[in-house]
């Protein structure tokens, strides 16, 4: 999945913020990084926002989570099939920036609630 890491802007309260967009299931998902180079470590807080029936869009941080979306299709047997259509998981984003951090001998830590 598409993702970009750019600078974090001044009201992020992060170094790095690598931002992903998938106008299939609509969410949008923001990995704010925070370097702490005296201790050779990345803080990391992971956010997403997705729609919601209730408020439009609701706000989520922490942990991964998998989109689905499937479709039922005719199969050559003439029966209806339920075919998974689309597959995205939010670890598509994480695992090739831990990969990264990890790689150039550095710490992984994942925060919750104080960033």
């Amino acid at each position: 999945m598409p993702f970009n890491v750019r600078h974090g802007r001044p009201g992020e309260k992060a170094d790095l913020v690598a931002d992903c967009e998938v106008p299939q299931v609509q969410p949008t998902l923001r990995t704010r990084m925070r370097l702490v180079p005296a201790k050779r470590e990345v803080l990391v807080l992971e956010e997403r926002w997705e729609p919601s029936p209730e408020s439009g869009r609701q706000y989520g941080r922490g942990g991964s989570k998998a989109y689905r979306q499937w479709e039922f299709r005719r199969g050559a047997d003439g029966r209806r099939h339920k075919v998974e259509t689309l597959r995205f998981d939010t670890r598509d984003v994480r695992d090739p920036l831990r990969a990264t951090v990890l790689g150039a001998g550095w710490v992984w830590r994942g925060v919750l609630f104080r960033y």
